[in-house]
Formats: C-alpha cells, structure tokens, sequence
C-alpha cells in the first residue's frame, strides 16, 4: 500500500519552509544552517525575512528543492528540535 502523504508530492519540487522565531541574533543564520545541511543546492539569497508588527518575531521563508520524504523529514526534525525555532509549517 502507497503512503497517502507520498502521493501528495512528486519529488524533486519547489517546497516552501515556513519558519517562525523570535527575533533575536543568530536566528536567521541558525535556521539557514540547518536547511544547508539538508538542502545544499539551497540559496540564502532566496531566504524571504518579515518581522511581526511588534518586531518581536521572525518570519522566514525557505523554498528548497526537494528531492525526498525522508529529505523532507529529516529536515522537519531538526528544525523543530531546534531551541529558537518557535513554529514551522
């Protein structure tokens, strides 16, 4: 039996991280580490940046070229074990 979540996607394709942290120093370049590690063709220039109304939160946007579930996975894990990371979608 096919996985239902496996027929969702058909790899490789554009898939869009949605990353959500406070604002504090250090939390763009850490999540950008970790998408590297996992994504290496990814572009940093490509990282879409917006703070909440208040500035105190951090948006981030990655879209990475994904080749996997399990590259997908892997990569959810880490970013959600991740101690500035607050939300990812």
């Amino acid at each position: 039996m096919v996985d239902e979540r496996q027929s969702l996607l058909e790899f490789p394709c554009a898939f869009p991280l949605k990353i959500m942290g406070r604002a504090e120093d250090g939390f763009a370049q850490a999540v950008l580490e970790v998408v590297l590690r996992h994504a290496p063709d990814f572009d940093a220039a490509t990282m879409e940046m917006r703070a909440s109304s208040a500035g105190r939160y951090l948006g981030l946007t990655c879209t990475i070229n994904a080749t996997s579930r399990e590259q997908l996975d892997l990569l959810y894990r880490e970013l959600s074990a991740h101690p500035l990371v607050r939300l990812l979608l």
